[in-house]
């Protein structure tokens, strides 16, 4: 068994005791394992162990390894959770299962034009940026709850979560009881935050699903 299935098996034996600590009832918490600047044969190997939901940064990256995959395993589910360009919308829709980084009016309206025009719906999160750091991606706290509201009755478009990546030189303990409490406002039901470092963490806050790297795959 190679490395990255021994560290996948150990972050799901994590994730089950961060449940049960939690109070939470077991596999409420789905792991994202983030496959970006891995080969398919990097990746291939988890697969084949169990795991069927996977996250990439880039959609061009994406487009290089996963259609063959998603050939050969149909039921795997595709997050994109790094930022996306509008003009990358139309190959966005075509390949991600889940967009995870919806932030600004732009993305909201070149997303329902391809939805629309391709007949395929991806499940949609908005990103919140909860430390306001000006070189991160995601729409600032205070704007979070209208802009989810926006983009249901103004653009059409069914946002399912809310994702976040707090500060690295901070206790993601806040941070996540923020997005937490805007799921609430915003009336939607997942919560994408938690990454290697802080999975655990996030669990406790409410995760429904964990972005985890470098803990299974091994550093970049």
């Amino acid at each position: 068994m190679g490395d990255a299935v021994q560290q996948f098996f150990a972050v799901k034996a994590k994730i089950a005791a961060a449940e049960r600590e939690a109070g939470r009832q077991a596999g409420t918490v789905t792991l994202v394992a983030v496959s970006k600047t891995f080969e398919a044969a990097d990746i291939s190997p988890v697969v084949e162990a169990g795991q069927r939901v996977f996250g990439e940064n880039r959609v061009q990256e994406a487009q290089g390894k996963w259609p063959a995959l998603k050939e050969a395993f149909p039921d795997i589910e595709l997050h994109l959770i790094g930022p996306l360009q509008s003009n990358k919308a139309k190959e966005a829709v075509a390949l991600f299962d889940v967009i995870e980084t919806v932030d600004r009016d732009k993305i909201a309206v070149e997303l329902a034009r391809e939805i629309a025009r391709q007949g395929r719906a991806p499940k949609l999160y908005v990103q919140v940026n909860t430390g306001s750091e000006p070189q991160k991606a995601g729409i600032e706290p205070r704007d979070a709850v209208a802009f989810v509201a926006r983009c249901r009755d103004g653009h059409g478009l069914a946002i399912e979560g809310l994702m976040c990546i707090p500060p690295a030189d901070e206790n993601p303990g806040p941070h996540f009881a923020l997005l937490e409490k805007l799921g609430q406002e915003a009336g939607v039901a997942k919560l994408s935050m938690g990454m290697s470092g802080d999975y655990e963490t996030a669990i406790a806050f409410g995760a429904t699903s964990v972005r985890v790297g470098s803990a299974i795959f091994g550093n970049r």
